[in-house]
């Protein structure tokens, strides 16, 4: 596997971009060696500048559920092109993918597009501050919602990757209106809104922690959190850029049924293209600027391209059967990396919600940011490297997920499990 030009072009790349990345977890700090530049893809493939090729389970972290350069999609990119790349107008693109939105996920009544999902998070907080006229928030340790100052505390994801327990440059004072509690501990949160609750505005969260690993809820968590806030006055916030239209076609809260007051999304929704969102009730939604007061804006939101992407990536996704594939395909390749590390005696643990994958490098399951902190990343850095000699790409971080497209066949698995069995024999 030769990879002098990846790593000519990462020398390069630090001479003009700090730390030669433009996104900390593509640096391969956790795991070591020098990042592959990527030159094409194309379905589950991604092939490199040194000419090597590798299953994909990266999926550019999530949204390419259709695979890479699906033939609608980059034929509505394309065509769309062809009559402007940017208005700064409304549109008739974006009209119709708002009402997709609505319409696939019954909690979001009204929905305001934006351009990633930092910027959905960070509005709908505002929005829910706001609306209750509060100024704290309650997030969970381990929950990555992009990296607005209040948001960086215990942030897991890059964060982790990177040992950085906090981020430089956010004011205390920030920092000092966010409280943080463990995920899946719901008795922490009851003791926390029982002595703060007058003043939180919101809590936020990953319905399906994908940024610590993938750790899904405990069964009645939600459903608590639901309660709590209700009970309270407070706004609940769904944070599914990564779960939004992967787990479910509703999402995560449609396949948990729990409906939060407002809902964060990104990712699937622009087809590979740059887009966030965010929506919820007509009440809530209904003071952002110019229908209310609380201003928010963008001159690239509702970008017609990224939206048209977005359109053919949900229309596709609605189609019959869908859903029932990627379950088939992403149960077999969990289940199969299980037995993997079983057979060869090495201490994982295995999670998965749908076509989200997490594996762990530990002898105790992983429920919350303290339990998969505690995972071997040294471990892990030998497997991911392993598997990439043996043509598969997955995160460079154990701290990231794994995600499957409607492209990945029960081939494509095959392959994987042939060579995670080799792999994890190395890990004794």
């Amino acid at each position: 596997m030769k990879t002098s030009q990846s790593v000519q072009l990462f020398r390069r790349a630090q001479r003009f971009i700090p730390g030669g990345v433009n996104s900390p977890v593509r640096a391969f700090r956790s795991v070591g060696g020098t990042p592959l530049a990527m030159k094409k893809a194309k379905g589950v493939y991604v092939s490199d500048v040194d000419g090597n090729r590798y299953i994909d389970y990266v999926l550019s972290w999530g949204p390419m559920i259709l695979g890479h350069a699906h033939p609608i999609v980059l034929e509505a990119i394309i065509e769309t092109a062809k009559n402007g790349t940017s208005f700064g107008t409304p549109s008739r693109q974006e009209v119709e993918l708002a009402e997709l939105v609505t319409r696939m996920m019954p909690s979001v009544q009204r929905v305001r597009l934006v351009n990633s999902g930092t910027e959905a998070t960070m509005s709908a907080i505002r929005l829910a501050r706001a609306y209750t006229r509060r100024d704290t928030i309650l997030k969970f340790e381990g929950c990555y919602h992009g990296h607005a100052d209040h948001l960086l505390v215990k942030a897991g994801s890059g964060v982790a990757t990177l040992g950085m327990p906090d981020s430089p440059g956010v004011p205390k004072t920030f920092a000092g209106h966010t409280l943080t509690v463990r995920y899946n501990d719901i008795t922490s949160v009851e003791r926390l809104v029982k002595k703060h609750g007058k003043k939180l505005a919101c809590i936020i969260v990953e319905p399906i922690a994908g940024n610590m690993g993938v750790v899904p809820p405990h069964p009645e968590f939600l459903l608590a959190l639901r309660h709590l806030t209700q009970k309270h006055g407070i706004l609940l916030i769904f944070d599914e850029v990564m779960t939004g239209f992967r787990v479910h076609p509703g999402g995560a809260q449609t396949l948990f049924k729990v409906k939060p007051d407002l809902t964060c999304l990104g990712k699937v929704i622009g087809g590979g293209l740059p887009i966030g969102a965010y929506g919820g009730r007509k009440d809530i939604m209904e003071l952002i600027a110019p229908a209310g007061p609380v201003y928010q804006a963008g001159t690239l939101s509702g970008n017609p391209v990224a939206v048209a992407a977005g359109i053919e990536t949900l229309k596709l996704l609605n189609k019959p059967g869908v859903y029932e594939a990627m379950e088939k395909t992403s149960k077999k390749l969990a289940e199969g990396l299980g037995e993997a590390a079983k057979q060869a005696k090495v201490s994982y643990y295995q999670s998965r919600v749908g076509s989200m994958l997490g594996g762990f490098f530990t002898k105790r399951p992983v429920t919350d940011y303290v339990s998969a902190k505690k995972s071997d990343t040294k471990r892990y850095a030998k497997f991911f490297h392993g598997m990439l000699k043996q043509g598969v790409y997955f995160a460079p971080s154990q701290f990231e997920a794994a995600f499957l497209s409607t492209a990945h066949s029960t081939a494509h698995i095959n392959k994987t499990l042939v060579a995670a069995e080799k792999v994890m024999k190395a890990l004794r």
